[in-house]
């Protein structure tokens, strides 16, 4: 009777590949895949929408600037205080759902942006975003598309 040692079994190489784990993770992969192609095709489509008289008006964005001196532009043309406060409520007048966009130069005071969101707020508008430049991990600026 012929006998084999456990020591001759261990030494042996591993010649098989156990490809379950490889290909769980590959249909986990395409599972994720068509899912966000069929979101982004979904809307990718080009629609040619018809038009209608009866509408909703949507939301319609103004862009106050103050520059490094302190000057207010609205939508890139200078204004004052008061000619700000008049063409937001204006503004406001034309569209409920108007909101603004406030970009600041980082050098100007705390107090004068204050001033500036405290006249957008006087206009009567309540929704308004903070212009930021998005930094990545290691703080680089990222640049963002126009």
């Amino acid at each position: 009777m012929a006998a084999t040692s456990q020591r001759d079994d261990d030494d042996d190489l591993i010649s098989g590949i156990n490809v379950t784990p490889m290909v769980d993770v590959t249909l986990v992969l395409l599972i994720i895949f068509m899912v966000t192609a069929s979101v982004i095709v979904a809307n990718a489509i080009p629609v040619d929408l018809p038009e209608a008289s009866t509408g909703e008006e949507t939301a319609s964005t103004v862009v106050v600037y103050i520059g490094r001196d302190g000057d207010v532009r609205l939508d890139n043309s200078p204004v004052d205080d008061a000619a700000l406060l008049a063409a937001l409520r204006r503004a406001k007048q034309g569209s409920e759902e108007v909101r603004a966009i406030i970009s600041a130069d980082r050098g100007i005071s705390h107090g004068r942006f204050i001033h500036v969101v405290d006249l957008v707020r006087q206009a009567g508008i309540p929704r308004f975003a903070i212009d930021i430049q998005d930094r990545d991990d290691e703080g680089d600026v990222v640049a963002r598309a126009p």
